[in-house]
């Protein structure tokens, strides 16, 4: 399980953007991952709206943000350009990296069971290690609570 202080697991995924993201090589800067179930529904717009609302407060604060799900890149460049987002998107199609940070979990609605993911973020510090995480997230509120985490972070 990933949690506060542990090194953050390395991983390279594509983005919606067509270019690959590799966590190591962001060293020396603060990452944000927000983890999502799915592009396009209404928690998971809202959310990456409200990321991308902050976005220029979180590159003045030092951060880039980035939303995984296990979503195609065709599906979050569809996503993206119809609701005009700014935070990049990555790819995790295989769930590898959703496993390594156990959000891929078992999840229950209406008394059926099935895997999916766990609405979750982490914020990487400077040196790789991470310096939050937040579970089970409840989206109002939620992009401002981890950029006043990064923020602390600065300082």
């Amino acid at each position: 399980m990933v949690e506060k202080g542990k090194t953050a697991p390395d991983f390279e995924l594509p983005g919606d953007d067509g270019k690959s993201v590799r966590l190591s090589k962001l060293k020396g800067g603060i990452v944000v991952l927000y983890f999502y179930p799915k592009d396009d529904t209404s928690g998971c717009t809202r959310e990456a709206k409200d990321f991308t609302e902050l976005a220029p407060r979180f590159k003045k604060a030092g951060a880039e943000v980035f939303g995984i799900s296990p979503d195609s890149v065709a599906s979050h460049d569809k996503f993206r350009c119809k609701h005009d987002l700014s935070v990049r998107l990555l790819s995790d199609e295989e769930k590898k990296v959703a496993t390594a940070y156990g959000v891929w979990v078992e999840k229950s609605m209406y008394g059926r069971t099935y895997m999916g993911v766990e609405r979750s973020t982490f914020v990487i510090d400077a040196k790789g290690k991470i310096a939050q995480v937040w579970r089970k997230v409840s989206v109002p509120g939620h992009a401002e609570e981890v950029l006043a985490a990064v923020k602390a972070l600065k300082a």
